[in-house]
């Protein structure tokens, strides 16, 4: 669950892991020009990107309420249940669409704990790391899981290797350009997210893939009125219009506290953060 921050008092943005997602394909389908190449194999790594944290449904399903905050727990807020789980969970859930996909979600699993393999200098809370923490009670069972998505990794890659038809798609350079679309999309949906909008300010994205062979740095500037700058820009077209899922939850106190927070959070009504791009 994304937890978006918001001035004391006023309501918070609450978005589920598929609404992230969701948001992410938006980028991964408008991306490409001239400059930057669309990614290949095409529909297996829009799959991926639209469908990364996917292991996160029935958590989000059963969310956890944090009594400090009087928010679910979530990224973006008090930590909560689920981390090292969906490590496993959101490959799995890829996997059963192709290898491919489940190759990509479990090296952006891996990736998390380990500075996004270094192509990402993108920091959740500002100041903080570039990797997701482990915590000391977890650390056996994340490391265990940890080495079991690299186990993952290798078998999937001989398997696609093996096929004719995909042994290109795991050749390192096309592997990893798809790698890092997947961060960029990822990073630049967690930018808004996880950022009300009197927070974000210039945020810089590393390692923008224009190719297989090359990479750019993408600058993103607020302009006002939900209008965003891109330097380059990477995406079809001259503008792009952009819908960012959720609902909006006032903080909860002791007494209002609902039985089924999931339930309450289910019956709100969705509602949309609406961003335009444009070329700086």
């Amino acid at each position: 669950m994304m937890i978006q921050n918001a001035p004391d008092g006023q309501p918070r943005f609450v978005s589920l892991m598929a609404e992230h997602n969701q948001l992410c394909e938006q980028f991964a389908r408008a991306f490409g020009n001239d400059r930057f190449d669309k990614p290949a194999p095409y529909e297996e790594t829009i799959y991926v990107i639209g469908h990364h944290d996917r292991g996160w449904d029935k958590f989000d399903a059963n969310p956890v309420l944090d009594p400090k905050s009087g928010f679910p727990t979530g990224v973006g807020g008090a930590k909560g249940p689920g981390g090292a789980a969906t490590t496993k969970l959101s490959p799995d859930f890829n996997q059963a669409k192709h290898d491919y996909c489940g190759l990509l979600a479990s090296m952006h699993t891996w990736g998390l704990y380990h500075a996004r393999y270094g192509f990402s200098d993108f920091r959740v809370r500002q100041g903080g790391s570039t990797s997701t923490p482990i915590s000391p009670e977890m650390a056996d069972e994340t490391n265990e899981i940890l080495e079991g998505e690299i186990a993952r990794q290798e078998q999937l890659k001989a398997n696609l290797a093996a096929n004719p038809e995909t042994a290109g798609w795991v050749e390192e350079e096309t592997l990893f350009r798809n790698y890092k679309l997947l961060q960029f999309c990822d990073t630049l949906a967690l930018y808004f997210n996880l950022r009300h909008d009197s927070d974000r300010a210039v945020e810089v994205f590393t390692h923008v893939p224009e190719s297989k062979n090359n990479d750019t740095t993408v600058t993103v500037t607020p302009q006002g009125n939900g209008t965003y700058s891109f330097a380059p820009f990477p995406f079809a077209g001259d503008t792009l219009e952009i819908h960012s899922k959720g609902r909006y939850l006032t903080a909860f106190s002791d007494d209002d506290r609902p039985d089924d927070l999931g339930a309450h959070i289910a019956g709100l009504p969705t509602e949309e953060q609406v961003f335009t791009f444009v070329a700086a």
